[in-house]
């Protein structure tokens, strides 16, 4: 599958918002305490992609209510579901200047991850956190996320990289009250 910017300018795949906010001090610091461990961006690319889907459990996963979808609350609360993991990926990362997008993928629902460039091409990661069942790695040399969208039962992998959340995934996760209304509200397609 080819992946496709939804902007040409790889600046915006750098840039801050209200949700990957990697100028927030929380964020900046998880960067720097990782970044201190590793010899170059990719082992630090790979150390982000291990905390934030190794040390932040999904929130279904958990059985925790509360809802975060601001990267350096989902640091600092150490919860969130994929998007929101997505979120915080991505802000560190691009904390340490690694452009990173956010991708999407329609299962039962849309679910959320993120592609990091290297190499002069774009490589999807999925921070979700492994379970039983579950296993996805970081990797450059060919994706292990943690679905593969079947086909037959209309599921599939969306093409865009967004540099900014999708306004249906922000919509849902900043107007859930907790983790049960979200799961209501959902974005089934994009």
């Amino acid at each position: 599958m080819e992946l496709i910017q939804n902007t040409p300018d790889l600046s915006a795949y750098l840039a801050a918002d209200e949700a990957i906010d990697h100028d927030h001090p929380m964020v900046r610091e998880t960067a720097a305490r990782l970044a201190a461990d590793v010899p170059d961006s990719y082992a630090y690319a790979r150390a982000a992609f291990e905390f934030v889907r190794d040390t932040v459990p999904h929130s279904q996963d958990a059985g925790d209510p509360r809802v975060t979808w601001r990267a350096s609350d989902v640091l600092t609360l150490r919860t969130g579901i994929c998007f929101a993991k997505a979120h915080a990926l991505a802000a560190l990362l691009r904390a340490e200047d690694i452009p990173t997008a956010l991708c999407y993928q329609k299962l039962d629902v849309v679910h959320g991850l993120v592609a990091v460039r290297f190499r002069g091409a774009w490589h999807r990661q999925d921070p979700r956190g492994n379970k039983p069942g579950v296993d996805a790695q970081f990797s450059l040399d060919g994706e292990q996320l943690a679905w593969t969208p079947d086909p037959e039962s209309n599921e599939l992998d969306y093409p865009v990289l967004y540099a900014e959340p999708h306004p249906a995934v922000l919509r849902a996760l900043k107007t859930a009250p907790d983790r049960p209304h979200l799961w209501k509200t959902l974005p089934t397609a994009l």
